[in-house]
């Protein structure tokens, strides 16, 4: 199941744990675009920067679902049945090889768009915290956005670095 707009929730999470559940997908999101991203770039500075982003994001992702799992009983219930019934085995499967093409366009584009999901999060997140009574939640929330806004300076640190155009006086 998706939603119908590419990357934007539909509708109005009421309830305070489908807040929960729009902060698991834009983090999903982030995750995807990031290894996307890594896939299609050989520079090695911005790609351990990347990959440092994607690790918090997946961290974000586990915070989030810690949490879903707490104040949603039935996902917990749910978890808790899935884990016991579904057997996985610990061999990785083996995934085709993929070959980028590389172009130092496309790469700054894709540091201007992370930038983009970045600033999103953040704008979602602050938003969320005003909805929501739990202090758990909240403090997650914000040990998230504060992370999200570290992840933007470190983009745009990048980005003004390698960026042959000047974005004002920013360093």
């Amino acid at each position: 199941m998706s939603y119908t707009t590419l990357r934007q929730p539909q509708g109005f999470p009421f309830c305070f744990t489908n807040l929960l559940r729009e902060a698991m997908i834009a983090e999903i999101v982030a995750i995807n675009d990031y290894a996307h991203h890594i896939a299609n770039s050989n520079i090695k500075e911005l790609n351990d920067l990347w990959h440092h982003i994607m690790q918090e994001e997946k961290r974000h992702f586990g915070m989030f679902l810690e949490l879903l799992r707490k104040y949603d009983p039935t996902e917990y219930q749910h978890y808790k049945q899935v884990k016991s019934e579904l057997n996985l085995t610990n061999k990785c499967p083996k995934f085709p090889e993929y070959r980028p093409k590389y172009n130092e366009q496309l790469i700054l584009n894709n540091v201007r768009s992370d930038i983009k999901g970045e600033l999103e999060a953040i704008i979602l997140y602050e938003d969320e915290v005003l909805h929501i009574k739990h202090k758990d939640i909240v403090d997650t929330f914000m040990e998230v956005i504060s992370e999200e806004k570290e992840h933007t300076e470190e983009l745009t640190l990048f980005l003004t670095k390698y960026d042959k155009d000047k974005y004002n006086n920013i360093s």
